[in-house]
């Protein structure tokens, strides 16, 4: 037979009901969801709640222990794994922001990548400067349109001066 569930949820049931009509993260609402139950007395066993959220005993049991410890805001306080070290610091990071907004900029994603590996001695693959350039920084190339070689040099100031449309 399971150990009885012991617990005291210091929350008004209108305080919970508030709470949980409100809360717009699902991980939040399935806890605050918990407490109501039990604070209504709908669910009387760790293994209800668990069946009625589609959890494990464990998980039901880890959230019940955290209420007990630190109260709604330990319960509702999500943990996240921090994830990998960024490839390229925070500092090479503003210096590259700052050279990309240049007028001049950068004429390619092989010079931004051959500025990384001699001026900041930053070992960055090829397709990484790519992604985080184009994606992440929202950055574009400062690159001329194409003209062509045997263009007169003041050929396009000849047309937009004759032009008969404004």
């Amino acid at each position: 037979m399971a150990r009885p569930l012991n617990i005291t949820i210091t929350e008004s049931r209108e305080e919970l009901e508030r709470r949980l009509q409100h809360e717009t993260d699902a991980r939040q609402q399935e806890r605050l969801q918990m407490l109501y139950w039990l604070k209504r007395g709908l669910v009387k066993t760790r293994q209800e709640i668990a069946h009625l959220l589609n959890r494990n005993d464990s998980t039901v049991t880890r959230w019940l222990n955290d209420y007990r410890d630190g109260g709604l805001r330990q319960l509702l306080e999500i943990k996240t794994a921090p994830g990998a070290a960024r490839v390229i610091p925070p500092e090479v990071m503003d210096r590259l922001k700052a050279r990309l907004a240049e007028p001049t900029g950068f004429p390619s994603y092989k010079a931004i990548w051959q500025w990384l590996r001699t001026e900041c001695k930053v070992e960055v693959e090829y397709n990484t400067v790519h992604r985080i350039v184009r994606y992440e920084l929202n950055a574009k190339l400062k690159v001329p349109r194409p003209r062509h070689h045997k263009q007169a040099p003041g050929a396009v100031e000849q047309f937009k001066k004759n032009c008969p449309w404004p």
